[in-house]
């Protein structure tokens, strides 16, 4: 008597096409189509987590850029003042603090420049 898949395959065919659900065309209905687009995705997805955080860190960078230059410093010179001055707040939140609390970032700005000039 052979074996045949049952409700193992089924089970196995219907998580991928869950998985596919609102893809454009066969790649939402066919197995093997679905399949390789789920793999893909999975692929995709992978890689796109990891580039997201260099996408976030470059655009903290941009903000305390800006934000430090309209208090007449560089961001590689305030980077260089919060090493010396032993600050160690990372780009995330020096970010937050030049959007959300701009007087504290001043203050840690000034901090900086005063480790630079002393």
């Amino acid at each position: 008597m052979r074996v045949k898949g049952g409700t193992t395959q089924t089970r196995r065919r219907n998580k991928v096409i869950r998985a596919a659900r609102g893809y454009w065309g066969a790649k939402s209905k066919q197995f093997r189509a679905a399949k390789q687009q789920v793999m893909k995705s999975g692929m995709y997805a992978y890689r796109d987590r990891r580039q997201r955080r260099r996408d976030m860190r470059r655009l903290w960078i941009i903000r305390v850029n800006a934000a430090v230059r309209l208090l007449d410093l560089s961001y590689s010179q305030f980077i260089h003042g919060l090493k010396l001055a032993e600050i160690e707040i990372d780009r995330k939140m020096l970010s937050e603090l030049a959007i959300h609390d701009p007087e504290a970032f001043a203050a840690v700005v000034d901090r900086a420049k005063a480790a630079l000039a002393g």
